[in-house]
């Protein structure tokens, strides 16, 4: 999986490690699904601090086309964790909804025949 990502922050050196391994970890099992993820963090506010830190998390799958999802919180790592969370939730939702019209397709052949 690839995994680009984005940001103006001074410390984005020390995000940029940080959110690749988050993004690995969270994604382990469905990383089959995303050959790319890209991450762009932004402080919505600038420094005037509060309510401000921005993670937008955008997954390219294979078969559901593109998945964008936003959080936003008060320091980064909450804001990342927050947005994957979001993020592979949707993915197990369109990967469950996938196995289960095949399962229904093959109930429906085999009780045709």
């Amino acid at each position: 999986m690839q995994v680009l990502f984005k940001s103006r922050h001074p410390q984005s050196t020390d995000l940029r490690d940080l959110t690749e391994r988050r993004v690995r970890f969270v994604l382990r099992r469905l990383g089959w699904m995303v050959p790319c993820a890209e991450v762009q963090m932004s402080d919505v506010n600038g420094p005037r601090g509060g309510v401000d830190k921005r993670c937008q998390v955008e997954l390219r799958t294979i078969g559901a086309g593109s998945v964008v999802v936003a959080a936003v919180a008060d320091n980064w790592r909450t804001a990342l964790d927050n947005a994957l969370a979001r993020a592979a939730r949707f993915l197990m939702r369109l990967w469950r909804r996938g196995s289960d019209t095949r399962r229904m397709r093959q109930r429906v052949l085999t009780d045709e025949r």
